[in-house]
């Protein structure tokens, strides 16, 4: 590694979109719906896969998905979910397209409820980011009781593919959790935000 170069979390090695995602996206707190349930969708997708295979098809998902609007996801038909069974830019696997549908409506169901999906979700971190210190990614926890109740709560709701694991992977991504290592040139940016 030269001296001019960053240092990051590992994970996203050198590739230029994962590279990217790392330095503007991850651990960024969101307190949008609609950035909210793009992260859901793409989280429920990568159960079972690399986050890398996700973000190279992104813009796929972003088209056959309206752009991630929940409003529309929430009416789709069965027409719908045949097209999206057939698209080969995205994953076609039939229950994490079902599961978008269903957290689709079941994510319009909490915004009545609580007034929003942010208001909603902050409330298992007290309304702000955790601020973890990790020297090692292999201190990084999969899961926590946090992602837990979480993962509990969403499934009581009606939520699909929300496993523990799959929740603690999107309050990273969400930025409910800070989760660079505190060597990474982000660690110190995300934490002052």
């Amino acid at each position: 590694m030269n001296f001019t170069e960053k240092r990051r979390c590992s994970w996203c090695g050198n590739d230029p979109l994962y590279v990217a995602y790392h330095d503007e996206e991850w651990g960024v707190p969101v307190y949008d719906d609609a950035t909210f349930f793009e992260f859901l969708v793409l989280e429920t997708f990568q159960a079972g896969l690399s986050w890398i295979t996700i973000l190279r098809k992104r813009e796929n998902f972003r088209k056959a998905f309206d752009n991630f609007d929940y409003k529309k996801i929430a009416n789709y038909d069965e027409e719908k979910y045949l097209s999206l069974l057939e698209d080969a830019g995205i994953i076609r696997n039939k229950l994490k397209i079902k599961a978008t549908i269903t957290n689709a409506q079941t994510f319009i169901k909490i915004q009545e409820e609580f007034g929003s999906f942010s208001e909603y979700i902050w409330q298992f971190t007290d309304g702000k980011p955790i601020q973890n210190a990790f020297v090692s990614e292999k201190d990084i926890p999969a899961t926590t009781e946090i992602s837990d109740k979480m993962s509990k709560a969403l499934k009581k709701q009606g939520f699909k593919f929300v496993g523990s694991t799959v929740m603690y992977a999107f309050m990273q991504a969400t930025g409910m959790v800070n989760d660079h290592i505190v060597s990474c040139f982000r660690y110190e940016e995300i934490k002052n935000m």
